[in-house]
């Protein structure tokens, strides 16, 4: 039967890279057992354990080899290799990767830049990413960090329908950031209110 990873001349083929003992490889004195339907058999013997899979045409899994006693499961060993790299596959693919765009200003931003910023800082956080608004000071400047202090205030205060402050306003040596992330409840809600305010395209990429 197509899948077998046991042959009666040969003895059982190595589980591979995935480390697992199968068939005749299974050394523990009694193992608990699992039909190919998930239904409990019990514990037996490996060698019995064997024939009841063998009789169905298929393979003795050690799925479990840490638990006392070690659970196997009775299925297709092919079958079971092609389950576990697509349950693989979809665990990477649901990974989230966390991305940290910056946006850069100044404490004498005007408003248009400000404004082209945010747009910015907006179609960031709606893809999911999140964002650290940079603001540099410049020589005589660093005497007027309160200018800074209200200009992120207006950053914050403008993306607080859809962001969360993650790290407040922090001063690293010459330069004030706030750290923002996307807020996924007002996104939600805001979208199933059908208000939610997405960046102009000309001015995101203005």
């Amino acid at each position: 039967m197509g899948g077998r990873s046991f042959d009666r001349d040969r003895g059982p083929k190595r589980g591979g890279k995935d480390g697992l003992r199968v068939n005749r490889e299974i050394r523990a004195p009694e193992v608990r057992v699992i039909d190919e339907d998930g239904t409990m058999l019990g514990v037996f013997p490996p060698i019995e354990a064997l024939r009841m899979a063998e009789a169905k045409g298929l393979d003795l899994i050690e799925i479990a080899p840490t638990a006392k006693p070690p659970t196997c499961k009775i299925m297709d060993y092919g079958k079971y290799k092609y389950e576990l790299k697509k349950k693989e596959h979809q665990a990477r693919k649901n990974q989230t990767v966390i991305v940290i765009k910056e946006i850069q200003l100044r404490p004498r931003t005007d408003k248009h830049d400000l404004d082209v910023k945010l747009n910015h800082a907006r179609r960031f956080l709606l893809e999911g990413d999140k964002v650290k608004v940079n603001l540099r000071f410049y020589g005589r400047e660093m005497a007027h960090q309160e200018l800074g202090m209200q200009l992120l205030k207006k950053v914050t205060d403008g993306l607080s329908d859809i962001a969360m402050v993650e790290v407040p306003p922090k001063m690293e040596g010459r330069q004030l950031f706030v750290l923002l992330a996307p807020d996924a409840t007002k996104i939600k809600e805001l979208e199933k209110a059908g208000t939610l305010k997405q960046a102009s395209k000309d001015e995101a990429e203005g």
